[in-house]
């Protein structure tokens, strides 16, 4: 291991190991925490996703539910490439799961955890060169003004976005949870046009890894 190998392993023990939002005094977390995470100085493509749900947090694995499946699907990776962390970082804007609102759908991902580890993980992940920005939180933080005004204009704008993208592309993506079916049924484009381009990215990274 090189000097940022072991930088990268260190910082996501202390990540893993992390409790400040269960510990903060204005809005504690209401359960023990447990961050989910896969960090990687190999994968060149980085799920930027929201927060762990409640199947993820039981079982400590990211997108360990139905969600994704789906996700799985769109990418066009079988399970074994998706969790080979050469293939693939995840890093959600929450590690940990939120807790849910009064309908039973997850909160928002907890304010505490973007600004303490983001910055410093993706500084020692410089091979990155493909983020896939799922959901408004992800797109807020890695595309700040390219965002535009909505997620639906965000993600109909994709090729402009991946185009345009300094530094890694960025592809933004809506959530995969099956909450966005009719999501997915109105806007016929997203699996017509822009899966197909995902799946083509995706897979001349894996190839090359």
């Amino acid at each position: 291991m090189d000097d940022a190998d072991v930088r990268l392993a260190g910082l996501a023990a202390e990540a893993s190991a992390c409790r400040i939002c269960r510990e903060s005094n204005g809005n504690p977390l209401p359960h023990e925490p447990r961050p989910v995470f896969v960090a990687s100085r190999a994968a060149r493509i980085l799920i930027a996703s929201q927060a762990p749900g409640t199947r993820a947090h039981a079982s400590g694995v990211p997108f360990d539910d139905r969600s994704g499946d789906r996700l799985r699907d769109w990418l066009g990776v079988s399970h074994g490439e998706f969790y080979d962390p050469r293939n693939f970082a995840i890093l959600p804007m929450g590690f940990c799961f939120p807790g849910q609102d009064a309908k039973g759908g997850d909160l928002p991902p907890r304010r505490e955890c973007a600004p303490r580890w983001r910055a410093p993980m993706l500084s020692l992940m410089p091979q990155i060169d493909l983020i896939l920005t799922i959901g408004q939180y992800a797109q807020a933080w890695h595309m700040g003004r390219d965002r535009r005004g909505s997620l639906t204009d965000t993600v109909r704008d994709w090729e402009a976005i991946f185009a345009a993208s300094e530094g890694p592309r960025v592809l933004p993506l809506p959530h995969p949870s099956w909450r966005n079916t009719g999501w997915l049924k109105r806007n016929p484009w997203f699996e017509a046009e822009l899966l197909p381009r995902l799946q083509q990215e995706t897979r001349l990274r894996l190839s090359a890894s």
